[in-house]
């Protein structure tokens, strides 16, 4: 059986949650093989976790020599592994920086590419939503080995106890792969609350929020979500555009979607169309967002949330 190439995303050898995804979706195509690309420190830990998804091989590239650079380093390091191991796939997760080294990984191995799938079949053929969530399309890879990137919450984490031989490779990095440098980071400030993009439930408010967000947030944390907004309350100056769902901002794909006080123009639809379930909030009874969901609630946000969050503590409790 051939391999099937993941790469891990994870900080400082914390592995998140779309990897354990990736693992699941990879058991479909092949013998999942993990990359971690990372501190060799962290290389034995990293294969202890990603052993219960069903890892049989971690190769663990050091980043000594890649660190402190952007993608391009990366991306070469896999093209070394998918020469050096001739896998059937190459699952990568679908973040900026994912598909910015599935894209350059795709060109220095003359395969095909596809981004942002929501699901992938034992025989490749991916599931995307595309132009702007207004059509659901399958596609498959028909050139050399299928370079993918997946959305996080597109397959339910399955444990299956694999070997995870950790195998150490060396990556040669070339000078022009080191002409971008990162001459300096900062963390982002912890908000306690999952990753947007990686959140199994968005709660998002709009426009009909008036830049009152407690309410959201409120709901957000009484079921230990994410926090979103459209478009139009992120230009309103009244949240952060770290926090925008849709063309222009981050793509969501959460089991549960709460879209409060957003009217649904095709701009958001956009980031969240392939939610799992969509409830919406919003007073007009015509708005666009209606149309999309499962669950509608024609009333006040600011009364309905709250009722909302009460409840779900009342039940927790």
């Amino acid at each position: 059986m051939s391999e099937v190439l993941v790469l891990i995303d994870h900080a400082d050898g914390e592995v998140k949650k779309p990897t354990y995804e990736l693992l699941t979706i990879a058991k479909r195509l092949g013998e999942p093989s993990a990359v971690f690309i990372g501190s060799g420190d962290h290389g034995a830990g990293v294969a202890e976790k990603v052993k219960k998804y069903g890892a049989e091989k971690v190769y663990v590239v050091d980043d000594a020599q890649i660190k402190g650079y952007l993608v391009a380093p990366k991306a070469e390091a896999l093209q070394q592994l998918v020469e050096k191991t001739s896998p059937a796939a190459v699952l990568i997760p679908s973040t900026i920086e994912g598909k910015e080294v599935a894209g350059r990984l795709a060109i220095k191995i003359g395969s095909g590419l596809i981004t942002d799938a929501v699901d992938v079949d034992g025989e490749g053929v991916t599931t995307q939503s595309v132009f702007a969530g207004s059509y659901t399309v399958t596609a498959k890879v028909t050139t050399g080995t299928p370079v993918i990137t997946v959305k996080p919450n597109s397959a339910t984490p399955e444990e299956a106890e694999g070997a995870a031989a950790v195998e150490e490779f060396a990556a040669t990095v070339s000078e022009s792969a080191k002409k971008a440098q990162i001459v300096a980071s900062q963390p982002r400030k912890s908000s306690g609350r999952p990753e947007l993009t990686e959140a199994a439930i968005v709660v998002a408010g709009g426009r009909g929020t008036g830049g009152d967000f407690e309410p959201v947030e409120k709901l957000a944390d009484s079921l230990g979500a994410a926090v979103g907004a459209s478009r139009a309350a992120v230009d309103s100056g009244w949240i952060a555009h770290s926090f925008q769902i849709g063309q222009t901002g981050k793509t969501v794909s959460p089991q549960l979607y709460v879209a409060a006080g957003i009217s649904g123009a095709i701009q958001h639809r956009a980031g969240m169309q392939t939610s799992k379930t969509i409830v919406a909030v919003n007073k007009d009874e015509e708005a666009p967002i209606f149309e999309l969901v499962d669950f509608g609630v024609v009333g006040d946000l600011k009364t309905v949330l709250p009722a909302a969050a009460d409840k779900v503590t009342e039940r927790k409790g």
